[in-house]
């Protein structure tokens, strides 16, 4: 029977070398560049999701609301109390964009809401951007 034997010199190679580990970074790291935007865009969607969702619920609350009462929600002086104690809301809306339940008239800064007239006498409820600005759906 043959069997190999190595001197006691001999050394076997059992680690990676430097440049091998070097390419197994620099493939992830590409993988990395192309996979992180994409997920970070996906939290964005989501939330842009999220408020035309809630727009859509809110508006058809309000529409119950003028049709059960004859006439618009004083939103911009009792803030969302007419439709919470009228049951049309269990609370307060948050706007995930602005991080923000508050309403106001006009767009702007930790403003979530803007309650607002569409220009024909009636008025409409749009969402407000992170940035103060009107959220365009």
């Amino acid at each position: 029977m043959n069997t190999l034997t190595l001197p006691t010199n001999t050394f076997i190679r059992r680690g990676f070398t430097l440049i091998e580990i070097l390419i197994v970074v620099v493939i992830l790291g590409i993988l990395a560049a192309v996979v992180v935007p994409q997920f970070t865009n996906a939290a964005d969607d989501a939330n842009n999701a999220a408020v035309r969702s809630q727009l859509q619920t809110l508006r058809g609350q309000i529409e119950l609301y003028r049709a059960q009462q004859s006439a618009d929600p004083a939103l911009l002086t009792t803030g969302w109390t007419d439709l919470i104690d009228g049951d049309y809301l269990m609370i307060a809306p948050n706007n995930p964009l602005a991080t923000s339940s508050t309403i106001a008239a006009a767009a702007a800064a930790n403003v979530g809401w803007v309650w607002r007239d569409k220009g024909n006498g009636t008025f409409g409820l749009y969402a407000c951007d992170s940035d103060g600005t009107e959220f365009s759906e």
